[in-house]
């Protein structure tokens, strides 16, 4: 099996068994056909008009999936708001002024509800969603067993923790894949989503000015690639929120670029 072709199948494999694990859960691939048969066509529906209007919804969406899956589980907490009870983990430093997208889930959420009332879980729709988005970018299509109910708290502690922030070293992050049962394989496979979306500049900038007190940027990073970076992000505050793609080459596209060049 060739590379692209491997990475492609592993991918399909992480989204079907590890974003989506069937524990402590009866969940079904026909969850909804009865009592939501048109649940699919809502959400493709809503969706296809927000990919038209906001090119990064679908990343972000993406985004949102995962910090709400690898602190918690896939349970929807990340979409609660804060409570006399429990904190939010929209505040928690990974999701504060980057997490994107709830807005389109309580619309898709407020649709739904028209058609199915109080049938469809938030987290459900969250991760339809998210499929949905994936392959009208361009990705891979994979099943989806549905039912999943909906987490009652948040837990900012851990979305704080177990979250990988690109500010930590390798080992860190590669603990937080581990001890959730994923090998470095995995990690890898799970990185290829970054193959969409955007960074913002203060998640790198350390990189590429006076690096270590060196003066200059870190000397691992490709000369080209640090030009050009320095370009969008100048060493100065108001760049912090600039936004540089992660994949230069097919941005919006959800393929195996990300991973082929990743220094253009």
């Amino acid at each position: 099996m060739n590379q692209p072709c491997a990475l492609k199948c592993s991918l399909i494999l992480m989204f079907s068994l590890i974003f989506q694990p069937l524990v402590n859960s009866q969940l079904d691939y026909k969850f909804y056909d009865s009592t939501c048969p048109n649940l699919t066509k809502i959400v493709k529906f809503n969706l296809w008009s927000a990919m038209n209007n906001d090119s990064r919804i679908a990343a972000s969406l993406l985004r949102l999936h995962f910090h709400d899956c690898i602190s918690n589980g896939c349970e929807g907490s990340v979409l609660l708001d804060a409570t006399n009870s429990f904190q939010s983990e929209k505040d928690a430093n990974p999701n504060r002024n980057s997490a994107r997208g709830f807005e389109l889930i309580e619309s898709i959420k407020a649709n739904v509800e028209k058609a199915c009332p109080g049938t469809v879980s938030c987290t459900d729709i969250l991760t339809l969603t998210v499929r949905e988005a994936v392959f009208l970018s361009g990705g891979p299509y994979y099943s989806l067993p549905m039912g999943r109910r909906d987490g009652l708290t948040a837990n900012i502690t851990l979305a704080n923790t177990d979250i990988p922030s690109p500010f930590e070293p390798l080992d860190n992050i590669t603990s937080k894949f581990t001890t959730k049962g994923l090998n470095l394989q995995d990690m890898v496979v799970l990185s290829g989503a970054h193959t969409i979306g955007f960074a913002q500049c203060f998640t790198f900038k350390q990189r590429l000015f006076n690096f270590d007190g060196s003066g200059g940027p870190d000397p691992l990073l490709d000369v080209s690639l640090a030009s050009s970076l320095q370009s969008v992000c100048p060493n100065q505050d108001d760049s912090n929120t600039n936004l540089v793609p992660l994949d230069a080459v097919t941005t919006t596209k959800f393929d195996n670029v990300y991973y082929k060049k990743p220094c253009e």
